[in-house]
């Protein structure tokens, strides 16, 4: 298999992880499973990716019963800092009762749809009926025209 085919193959795998586990279609969906299973999808993209997705993993597994949040969750315009890094800010509702934490997994992609980067913000704390703010910046600098997703989005 040529380079292109391998990396075409490993996105289409990271998408179909994504897409299963956001229409809900896995016998195994419960929140953490999902993030389990997109965090792994996405460290089978490449080398470069293995750091940032162990390190989403970790972080969604670390959620104790979290419920699925994605719709609750809006990002801005990435914007490049100093650094040369893509940072995105990200806003989450909560719509429950009480006050609630959210770890939100975003994915960088470029302008053909390859996965650059993941990372994982957490907004704590939020009030009943609030909202609060994060920002995701990637794990390194990306060049070109860097678009953000929300992965997964877990509320607790």
């Amino acid at each position: 298999m040529t380079r292109s085919w391998t990396h075409a193959l490993s996105v289409a795998a990271v998408l179909t992880a994504l897409t299963a586990g956001a229409a809900g279609c896995s016998d195994d969906s419960t929140p953490s499973s999902v993030a389990s299973k997109a965090a792994s999808a996405v460290q089978s993209v490449g080398a470069g990716l293995d750091a940032a997705a162990a390190d989403a993993r970790k972080k969604l597994d670390s959620v104790k019963d979290g419920v699925d949040a994605k719709a609750e969750v809006s990002l801005g315009s990435p914007t490049k800092d100093a650094d040369g890094r893509s940072i995105v800010p990200v806003k989450v509702s909560n719509t429950a009762t009480d006050k609630k934490s959210f770890a939100v997994q975003v994915n960088f992609r470029d302008s053909g749809g390859n996965l650059l980067d993941t990372v994982v913000v957490t907004v704590s704390d939020v009030a009943p009926g609030a909202t609060g703010e994060g920002q995701a910046r990637s794990t390194r600098g990306l060049s070109g025209d860097v678009k953000a997703e929300v992965g997964t989005a877990l509320r607790y």
